[in-house]
């Protein structure tokens, strides 16, 4: 390691892994979510290599302590250490996880760091081990996301005159302006105050809420997306089919 690395060098930083795919003959390309250093690419040496000790460590949704040098665009890690504490996904709640880590992947630029999103989404990966409620949870984070992005959803208060919503009225929801009365002069996604009101409070247990909530954030998610496509999406829709 040459002195400038040394220089460049991070210790035990806390992390979690979003995607990984092989690099060169025997190495690991990562994509890796840190607290304090945001999203970055480290590549991680020889650990495809049958007694590497990284193999059993560098897995996706359980923290690791991660240690890297360079300043690049790309990273080389150094050491990791698995911290524990993280039930492992399964089922639905795995493609959970999946659908998490796409939208981290595609939806936040590198070297920003994200502090409170990075406590967020590992108390988003317990819930998602412990409760039933996946939907709701990812509605949750979904706003969540958008919050720390600077999109933050207002949705209490009609946009301009800020007359607050009423949960027994109709609105609709315009992209990058917010919350309309539905009275036919505004496109937009049509949406009940009630649904407004529920998702303002966290509160999805109605049937209603829930698929229409579902519906709104799949709107803004994909006008933030740019055209881009989310394959966990498409491979629940596709196992739908079955």
């Amino acid at each position: 390691m040459t002195a400038a690395s040394r220089q460049n060098r991070q210790q035990d930083e806390l992390a979690f892994i979003l995607h990984s795919h092989p690099f060169r003959e025997t190495s690991l390309l990562l994509d890796v979510f840190s607290r304090h250093h945001g999203r970055l690419a480290i590549v991680a040496r020889g650990a495809r290599r049958p007694r590497s000790a990284l193999r059993g460590v560098l897995m996706g949704f359980q923290p690791v302590t991660l240690s890297w040098f360079g300043k690049g665009e790309v990273r080389t890690l150094h050491s990791a250490e698995w911290q524990g504490g993280q039930p492992y996904l399964q089922g639905t709640a795995l493609m959970c996880g999946f659908y998490l880590n796409e939208l981290l992947v595609n939806l936040l630029g590198r070297d920003d760091a994200h502090e409170q999103l990075f406590d967020y989404y590992r108390a988003t990966l317990q819930r998602l081990a412990h409760e039933a409620d996946h939907a709701a949870t990812l509605r949750c984070f979904e706003k969540h996301l958008l919050q720390e992005l600077g999109y933050a959803l207002e949705l209490e208060r009609e946009a301009g005159s800020r007359q607050p919503v009423l949960a027994e009225a109709r609105y609709r929801y315009v992209i990058e302006h917010g919350v309309v009365a539905d009275d036919g002069r505004m496109d937009g996604f049509p949406i009940s105050g009630k649904t407004l009101l529920a998702m303002t409070a966290d509160d999805y247990s109605d049937p209603q809420v829930a698929q229409q909530s579902k519906q709104l954030m799949r709107v803004l998610i994909n006008h933030h997306l740019g055209g881009r496509v989310l394959h966990t999406r498409e491979l629940v829709k596709d196992l739908q089919k079955l």
